[in-house]
């Protein structure tokens, strides 16, 4: 039985409903982004990746389904250049809240590996946030490694306090980090 299998486009407008205030909260978590600006910026960050929706050239939408063809997730990912090779990147697994940690991320990527030799490309690459702990063990286990590690320490005095960054200055040396990642 399959994994994966396209996603449907009732599906897509259910699933960029909920994905939109959740990537927003992944950013506004991560210190990237101010919570009264996420949202739009969200907004604004999926139409320009997706401005076709299910039907952007070079994009893979999926519905992950269980045992019994159940959906219990989604995963995305566009073909890429990167490492002077094609390759896929994945924007996106997630897994149905009542059914996580049974497996269904992990099926989905060993699924993913065989849609990568069928378009002929040559691995697999994503970004995981760093307040994600379960899903960077899961890629470490199934044999993802870091390409690069950003890291940020902020100095100074503050209007916040001594020693403490102003949630404005983290936000802007993130935004311009992730704005970079964003373009490879």
């Amino acid at each position: 039985m399959p994994v994966l299998r396209p996603m449907t486009q009732s599906e897509y407008a259910a699933w960029l409903a909920a994905t939109i205030p959740a990537y927003a909260a992944d950013k506004v978590a991560s210190g990237q982004w101010a919570e009264d600006a996420a949202l739009e910026l969200s907004k604004k960050e999926y139409g320009e990746l997706l401005p076709q929706g299910p039907e952007t050239p070079g994009n893979h939408l999926f519905t992950i389904l269980d045992e019994k063809a159940t959906p219990v997730g989604v995963l995305w990912f566009a073909v890429k250049t990167k490492f002077n090779a094609r390759i896929a990147f994945v924007f996106d697994v997630t897994i149905l809240e009542g059914r996580r940690r049974q497996g269904h991320a992990r099926q989905a990527l060993l699924a993913l590996e065989d849609e990568v030799r069928k378009l002929g490309l040559s691995g697999i690459a994503l970004h995981v946030f760093g307040h994600n702990t379960g899903a960077q063990a899961l890629y470490a286990k199934l044999g993802y490694r870091p390409t690069n590690i950003s890291l940020f320490k902020p100095i100074g005095l503050t209007v916040d306090g001594p020693d403490q960054p102003s949630r404005n200055e983290e936000r802007q040396v993130l935004a311009v980090e992730d704005e970079y990642v964003a373009k490879m």
